[in-house]
């Protein structure tokens, strides 16, 4: 047998796939996290975070991330700190009861006028 052929049957092959859905799978707060975990997560050194918190949340389709940038900035006192239309995710920064409150109202209206499947918020 050809080394070539051996050497492409030993290896493993994975495929992975995105299926789209309607849906949020994650949607958690970090309230008053570690400093640095600002500054690993590339977030603006000038910005005082202290006594503040960390929402995440991602979307499937990618795209709802601007929609729920949207509603969180319009529902609470919010920074976007991230938002990403190609994976899907957003991070929003600000006191904790701001950051709880967009991320019900993301969830809320993605839920009622968007029909999407939706997961609890956690919270650390």
């Amino acid at each position: 047998m050809d080394d070539k052929l051996l050497h492409t049957a030993d290896r493993q092959r994975i495929i992975q796939e995105l299926v789209p859905g309607k849906q949020i799978t994650l949607a958690h707060i970090i309230a008053a996290p570690d400093p640095i975990l600002y500054q690993k997560l590339g977030l603006n050194p000038e910005i005082d975070y202290s006594g503040s918190a960390i929402g995440i949340i991602t979307f499937s389709p990618a795209e709802t991330a601007i929609i729920g940038a949207d509603i969180a900035t319009k529902t609470a006192a919010v920074d976007l700190s991230f938002v990403d239309r190609f994976s899907g995710t957003l991070i929003i920064t600000g006191m904790v009861a701001d950051v709880e409150m967009s991320l019900k109202s993301i969830c809320s209206y993605c839920t009622e006028k968007l029909a999407f499947a939706v997961c609890e918020i956690t919270k650390t």
